[in-house]
């Protein structure tokens, strides 16, 4: 059986897989529900100096349904807000979990003023937490609608001054709305922190056309879901080379395969939110289950043999590109004739015939490969040419 333990800033995890901070994690039954499926790490719902944040508006949540040519996705919209306790009953509520928990449970802070930020630090360090998430990136919290460089560099302050209030480890949960996130992560870590989470939610907005008005509680809201992957694995790719402090990737995890990713591009745990919402705490169990399932199959006995493996020189730059059209596309047996394609082909390569139905220009297709990825039956494909 594969080995999934793994060290986050300088904690020993059973396996890689943290929850992330939301309403599944605010009291210690249900960290505890986690903690019975399989959870590697727990950070906890976070705690809010701004008095107002503690309570949450209803409803809170929408699954906003997407349709393109077919194609179906979906957005998770939410407004969760921040836990709705004061920081004596938070700091309670670590204890409690510390006693009757096996595994790491570190608590999150966003606050509004200096005074605020070391108070809760410390408060929550002689409570026991192991470690500290600074949640200052939180899409309903202020630092997220300042300008960037502003923003970066409330962030670099917050983190040095919390470094100053603590000495067990920092972790800042970063804004995905950055100009340069990777130049946002090293600022971080010279101003003390031991880690960092790429990304927070991102910040939208979803108008209500018969009302004609923001839905839900009428501003905006944090959104996510599986398309959410990609861009923190871009920089996750960039920064791991780079930076000494542990990663934790986050955003768009719904499989263990999306876990694999996260891993391969050099993050050192991965953390989960809206699948355990929509799926419940049994996605836990499923995610590492298709985690050690992919170890076992590539032959590896743990993570640190393939942490990182698709990063740094293994991105190639815009000049190191393979630029031949050395491809076509062709038909195979399984097309059907629907006509799909045609209309997606910029390149007039693909005609409907009356009698023979679809048809393929050779001599017209670019090999782009729009085709191949809008068949739903696999009736195209594209052939290597010779030359």
């Amino acid at each position: 059986m594969p080995d999934l333990t793994t060290t986050y800033v300088g904690l020993k995890l059973r396996n890689p897989l943290v929850a992330a901070s939301a309403g599944t994690t605010e009291r210690l039954e249900r960290m505890k529900k986690a903690e019975d499926h399989g959870i590697g790490a727990i950070v906890m719902k976070s705690l809010f100096e701004e008095e107002v944040c503690r309570i949450a508006p209803t409803p809170r949540y929408k699954i906003i349904r997407r349709s393109l040519n077919g194609w179906s996705s979906f957005v998770f919209y939410s407004y969760e807000q921040a836990s709705g306790w004061g920081l004596e009953r938070y700091a309670e509520e670590l204890r409690r979990a510390r006693e009757a928990l096996s595994i790491p449970v570190i608590p999150s802070i966003n606050c509004i003023t200096d005074e605020g930020w070391g108070h809760y630090a410390r408060t929550l360090e002689q409570a026991g937490a192991p470690a500290l998430e600074l949640n200052v990136s939180c899409p309903h919290g202020s630092i997220i609608f300042r300008g960037p460089d502003e923003a970066v560099a409330e962030m670099v302050r917050v983190t040095r001054l919390v470094r100053e209030a603590v000495s067990i480890p920092i972790v800042v949960k970063m804004s995905p709305q950055l100009t340069s996130p990777l130049a946002t992560a090293k600022a971080l870590e010279a101003a003390g922190a031991n880690g960092v989470v790429m990304f927070n939610r991102l910040v939208g907005l979803d108008i209500d056309v018969e009302e004609e008005r923001p839905v839900l509680h009428g501003g905006y809201a944090g959104h996510g879901g599986p398309w959410g992957i990609h861009y923190p694995l871009r920089w996750i790719t960039e920064a791991y080379p780079q930076l000494k402090i542990d990663i934790a990737g986050s955003g768009g995890v719904s499989s263990g395969q999306d876990v694999v990713k996260y891993l391969l591009a050099g993050a050192t745990v991965v953390q989960v939110c809206t699948a355990i919402l929509l799926e419940g705490y049994e996605v836990i169990g499923r995610l590492l289950g298709e985690l050690q399932e992919w170890m076992g199959k590539k032959g590896y006995q743990d993570i640190s043999s393939f942490r990182g493996k698709v990063s740094g020189k293994k991105i190639l730059g815009t000049k190191e590109v393979d630029r031949r059209h050395d491809k076509k596309a062709y038909l195979t047996e399984k097309c059907n004739s629907c006509g799909r394609c045609v209309p997606t082909c910029l390149f007039r390569a693909i005609e409907m015939d009356k009698d023979k139905g679809v048809q393929i220009k050779e001599e017209a297709c670019d090999g782009c490969g729009l085709c191949v990825e809008i068949c739903v039956r696999k009736g195209v494909e594209l052939r290597r040419i010779a030359g």
